[in-house]
């Protein structure tokens, strides 16, 4: 099947849109770098109402917005995913630009090798192929965190998306159950995070090249030896919940790296809900999604 060429979006503005120019509308409100914006005006490739405006016109409420990418607008057009089975594929949302799947624990985000298969993006490379379509990753999970995962199914809305996760305007909830009790109900951890030079798989508080890491939780229950709660990232570390809980003395329940449980123990980290701007428009998602099996079996564990 040939690959595409091109991409087509559409949008009206909305009847409470605020009059700005194209080219406002176009970086501020849908996020997209300069040198695209440079591209679809120096192609004619943007028109309003069906005619070509100057990205430094006014556009209106109720305005029709065209916008036409090429892949020679795009460093690396396709991703040349290999499609694996599609079948552990499970769909929280879709749309023409992207598409949330809740990510199988145990799974890896995507290939590091070339060739590789059996990653979570060689899965979704399946389940879109039949649409001539192809996944971009956006951001990964570590692979034995469950849960919601981005994925870009064009070249265009990739600038757009990794735009919006930089900006912290998409927001991912993760769920994970930690051990021992945590006294306050919700908290700040702000703690620098850097390489762990004694094993190159771990990081560690204040290791070698330390970058401040900020997490915020919230407690949603309690067991006599483990606490569940809501954590959100305000920046994006490696490892960064596993790590910050461990340094407070909770690991969280599973972890292989950082705590030490059983091996047929699962990790208990989950992506649970994910809020999110929906590229070219004024719309916003928020998605949730269940939690894995472990998680209730280790809730209905009784107390050791």
């Amino acid at each position: 099947m040939a690959q595409p060429t091109q991409w087509q979006f559409t949008a009206q503005l909305p009847r409470d849109f605020q009059t700005k120019t194209l080219r406002q509308l176009l970086m501020t409100n849908w996020y997209l770098p300069k040198h695209l914006v440079f591209s679809l005006k120096h192609g004619k490739r943007v028109l309003v109402n069906n005619q070509y405006l100057p990205v430094n016109f006014d556009v209106h409420p109720g305005d029709r917005i065209n916008l036409t990418f090429l892949a020679t607008d795009f460093e690396h057009p396709y991703s040349n995913v290999i499609p694996d089975s599609a079948a552990t594929v499970k769909v929280l949302y879709e749309d023409t630009n992207l598409l949330v799947v809740n990510k199988t624990q145990g799974s890896k985000t995507h290939p590091n090798q070339p060739g590789e298969v059996g990653t979570t993006l060689n899965h979704v490379a399946a389940y879109l192929a039949p649409k001539n379509q192809q996944p971009y990753v956006i951001n990964r999970l570590d692979q034995e965190t469950s849960g919601a995962l981005l994925i870009a199914k064009n070249p265009a809305v990739v600038p757009v998306l990794v735009r919006l996760v930089k900006k912290k305007l998409v927001r991912r909830t993760y769920l994970t159950w930690v051990h021992g009790r945590l006294n306050s109900s919700q908290g700040l951890i702000a703690m620098p995070i850097g390489r762990n030079l004694a094993d190159k798989r771990k990081r560690q508080l204040n290791g070698d090249h330390p970058q401040m890491a900020i997490t915020r939780y919230k407690v949603i229950s309690r067991k006599p030896d483990a606490t569940l709660v809501a954590v959100q990232l305000q920046t994006g570390r490696t490892h960064q919940i596993r790590v910050h809980f461990a340094g407070l003395g909770h690991p969280i329940v599973g972890d292989p790296l950082y705590a030490n449980d059983p091996r047929q123990q699962r990790l208990l980290l989950h992506s649970w809900q994910l809020r999110l701007p929906l590229p070219f428009s004024f719309n916003h998602i928020m998605l949730t999604a269940s939690v894995p099996e472990p998680f209730r079996q280790f809730e209905q564990q009784p107390f050791k």
